[in-house]
């Protein structure tokens, strides 16, 4: 297969196919993502990408795992700065942890592997969901069950009868207080953050993707007409903005109230969010 040298790849087999030269590996037009593994310079570098060159750094054993599963199975809710991470059999790999890089050692069953179209091996959606909620803090392990469960579309109690087969593993007491939290008709992880902030502030869990007429609201209280919303980038597009004030006038006209959260505020102040929420609900 030809080498893309927009991709991760080898430098010893982008050198030997007379490609590139090892000193133009070390020069700008190149930037290196693990040792060995390259990807051209001007490529925009993300969880996705190292995480496809950290299984080419593996020689292909083991299965890309935890927030690199669940960005390549098209949940992404990892954080940004999230390692790449790769599960093998116990001495089944000959690279180690790194900056940058997590190799995990643990049991995969058979069926709880998938191979891509591209042939990028992962952990099974069900599988990555009970990973990352027994191994990440609670409101992150419920940001990637719900991301999980909304995408590939399994309920989030399947991950109790999942979790029998691994009896005794390590952050597994965890998985029945994730469950119990997680609703897969979330659709971005802000809007999980949003509810796991409600929540743990003792408030009452709101409805979410309430419709009112043509719309839906992330978050509702529809006995009182107050719904919950985060307002993510894409609201900052001219087109969006004009789709949101048409949005915003309709639901004014039927009696709403909206509450809106950026970023900052769910990510640095989730307790400002639920006092907001709490004061809106006192009426």
């Amino acid at each position: 297969m030809p080498i893309d040298l927009r991709s991760p790849f080898r430098g010893s087999d982008a050198v030997a196919t007379g490609l590139v030269t090892a000193k133009a590996l070390r020069g700008p037009r190149f930037r290196r993502l693990f040792t060995g593994i390259f990807v051209a310079a001007d490529v925009e570098v993300d969880l996705a990408l190292r995480s496809r060159a950290a299984l080419l750094l593996a020689d292909g054993r083991g299965a890309l795992g935890g927030w690199s599963a669940a960005e390549l199975l098209a949940a992404s809710c990892g954080p940004e700065d999230a390692p790449a991470e790769i599960v093998v059999a116990r001495g089944g790999c000959g690279c180690g942890s790194r900056p940058g890089l997590r190799v995990r050692r643990d049991r995969l069953a058979f069926d709880e592997i998938t191979v891509l179209p591209d042939g990028i091996v992962v952990t099974t959606p069900l599988r990555t969901a009970y990973d990352l909620a027994r191994r990440s803090p609670l409101v992150d392990a419920v940001v990637a069950v719900d991301a999980l469960a909304n995408v590939h579309g399994f309920a989030p109690a399947d991950l109790v009868p999942f979790g029998s087969r691994h009896l005794g593993a390590r952050g597994s007491t965890q998985l029945p207080t994730v469950v119990a939290m997680a609703d897969p008709r979330a659709e971005s992880p802000m809007e999980t953050r949003i509810r796991f902030a409600i929540r743990a502030a003792g408030l009452p869990a709101p409805v979410l993707q309430h419709p009112v007429g043509p719309y839906r609201l992330d978050m509702a209280y529809p006995t009182i007409r107050l719904a919950v919303e985060y307002d993510g980038r894409d609201h900052l597009t001219p087109e969006r903005a004009l789709r949101d004030l048409d949005r915003q006038a309709y639901l004014t006209r039927c009696g709403w109230d909206v509450l809106r959260f950026r970023a900052v505020e769910v990510m640095l102040r989730p307790w400002s969010v639920a006092a907001t929420v709490r004061r809106a609900l006192a009426g």
